[in-house]
């Protein structure tokens, strides 16, 4: 199954990497997110990347910078961002809209951070949405795994923001 357009959040070296430990399979995410490109690509689709921007992520800085392993074309569209939704005082929902996208399927980081608040704004704003299963990633915190919160938030999402994909 395939949407209008593929949005990557936050898929940054800072991101990705916390007081110098990976964030949860870091290596699978790529690997998913990796292949949602490559279909996306055969399909002439675009893609579109989310990059946060902040005192520890500034903007051209190694920190800001997409991970390399994560395949990025000079034609994928990147938009910037101060906050953890990705509509909030950006030009996503724009971009959106002068390409007539009605349908997206979202992965990345942070799984209950800036994924979870984009997907919510973007089912509140209309748009259809589909992720992979396995498409964000995250940090453990007090509360649970990064695995736990991984598979918690995907809970919460399919069948009510959004479509999981198997």
């Amino acid at each position: 199954m395939i949407s209008d357009t593929l949005i990557i959040i936050d898929m940054q070296n800072g991101v990705c990497q916390n007081d110098h430990h990976f964030i949860e399979n870091l290596n699978e995410c790529v690997t998913i997110i990796n292949a949602r490109i490559a279909t996306y690509r055969s399909h002439n689709k675009p893609i579109i990347f989310i990059q946060h921007n902040d005192s520890s992520l500034v903007k051209d800085g190694m920190a800001w910078k997409v991970i390399s392993n994560i395949e990025q074309k000079d034609s994928d569209l990147f938009i910037q961002k101060t906050h953890a939704n990705s509509f909030y005082k950006t030009t996503l929902e724009q971009t959106l809209t002068d390409l007539n996208i009605r349908n997206i399927e979202i992965c990345g980081a942070q799984t209950e951070y800036c994924v979870d608040s984009t997907v919510k704004m973007a089912h509140g704003l209309g748009y259809n949405l589909q992720m992979p299963r396995g498409g964000t990633t995250t940090f453990d915190n007090h509360y649970m795994t990064a695995k736990d919160t991984i598979k918690f938030y995907e809970g919460i999402w399919d069948n009510r923001f959004l479509k999981l994909l198997i």
